[in-house]
């Protein structure tokens, strides 16, 4: 069964928000090295870096506020009213950040602004993720859930591409100091332009027939979060999912997101070739999640998820030790890393969407998926930490050990919950 122009109208217009918050997040993880001293100067490198990590991690954090006020909207609203809002509040948060003052213009208020403009951001991409799932989730049928999920998924990945891209071309337009002068601005400034896009076509796509179904037959929840939070089954479910988010959260952003502080703090590489080295990563992630989410409509969710996490256990040390120590070959090591470690949340939107009813599901899907974000966006802090606290050769082992954390931290609640993918919505 193929899907209808306003089913993929659907999918396309969720991808492309989950685009803009991939590209926003690697945007700022490769200027990190490179504007740390700009907002926050300081004879160390590493507190810089530390500083500049702390003020993108905070993004993260606002995100389950977000999830919470989007995704009660969302509910009483609709899905589509819900993300028409995130992707304009989020787009024009991109393209501020372009704007800020350094340090050496306004002192003191260059990083308040910077964190305050990445708190704001962050509560808009909080109700970004929940509407956008559990609105293509609800739109098409049910055998196509399963490799839609890995599609939108994958938009996180796509976006991440995008920005590595664009990266590798402002670098050599602008290299060296006019970088660091502007460069690193204009890259922010694009990030308006895959906004844009996302919203004209969010603009033409239709509601959730379902919603609106459930809606007049069964009528509004006036509480949603107060039905996730404290009714016994749907807090139960919720807590699995925040468990399973925070799992996968600390695995990938302690493997790609840290790959380019990785590679350019202990492993000496360039600009242009970290820049390179994240396309072909983010490539292989992208691939990869599109994959898992098509083999768990064959397999089952839980068991797609499974066997990727299980692999990471084996392979996180081996492969970054193999990426730091090897020249030849380590485009290879790469692209292998990033599709084992970074791919098994190719089910989520399907699976989270799958467990909770309509009348709540944007909140509790919103929520769940945003609360792992709390703890496991910690992981690339904690990760810099670890590899700086050993010497050069535990490196990898230090980073290695971090992904196997957060992959522990993933198959517990995983073992725990129900198969969804043969339930009805």
């Amino acid at each position: 069964m193929s899907l209808t122009i306003a089913q993929k109208k659907i999918a396309i217009g969720s991808f492309l928000g989950w685009s803009l918050d991939g590209y926003d997040i690697v945007l700022m993880l490769l200027v990190i090295p490179s504007i740390s001293q700009l907002f926050f100067p300081s004879s160390d490198p590493v507190f810089s870096i530390l500083a500049t990590f702390a003020s993108y991690t905070v993004t993260l954090i606002m995100r389950p506020l977000g999830s919470v006020i989007f995704g009660i909207y969302g509910d009483k609203f609709g899905r589509k009213k819900s993300m028409i809002i995130t992707i304009l509040g989020f787009s024009i948060a991109t393209f501020a950040v372009g704007l800020l003052p350094t340090y050496v213009m306004v002192g003191i208020m260059a990083p308040i602004l910077l964190i305050m403009v990445r708190l704001i951001q962050g509560i808009f991409a909080g109700g970004e993720w929940g509407s956008g799932a559990v609105l293509t989730i609800e739109s098409i049928p049910k055998q196509k859930r399963g490799l839609l999920s890995g599609f939108l998924q994958s938009g996180f990945s796509f976006g991440f591409l995008l920005a590595a891209i664009s990266f590798q071309i402002i670098t050599i337009l602008f290299p060296g100091p006019l970088f660091e002068e502007f460069g690193w601005r204009i890259l922010f400034f694009t990030g308006i332009i895959p906004g844009f896009v996302a919203l004209f076509v969010r603009l033409s796509m239709d509601e959730s027939p379902l919603w609106i179904k459930k809606i007049k037959e069964s009528g509004l929840v006036k509480t949603p979060l107060r039905s996730i939070v404290f009714g016994k089954i749907h807090r139960k479910e919720f807590l699995l999912c925040a468990a399973i988010m925070t799992g996968l959260v600390y695995m990938y952003h302690g493997s790609i997101s840290i790959l380019p502080t990785y590679l350019g703090q202990f492993g000496d590489f360039q600009k242009d070739q970290i820049a390179l080295i994240m396309i072909y990563a983010t490539a292989s992630s992208w691939i990869g999640m599109i994959l898992t989410g098509w083999l768990s409509q064959k397999i089952g969710r839980k068991k797609s998820m499974l066997i990727f996490v299980s692999v990471s256990i084996l392979v996180s040390i081996p492969l970054a030790s193999a990426i730091l120590n090897n020249v030849y070959g380590l485009m290879l090591y790469v692209i292998v890393y990033a599709f084992v470690i970074s791919t098994a949340s190719g089910p989520i939107p399907a699976y989270f969407s799958e467990r909770f009813p309509t009348q709540i599901r944007n909140s509790a899907a919103g929520f769940s998926y945003n609360a792992g974000l709390i703890f496991g966006s910690w992981s690339p802090l904690i990760a810099l930490y670890l590899m700086s606290s050993v010497s050069k050769e535990l490196v990898p082992v230090a980073l290695g050990i971090n992904i196997m954390i957060g992959a522990i931290i993933l198959i517990i609640p995983t073992l725990l919950s129900r198969e969804t993918k043969d339930v009805d919505l």
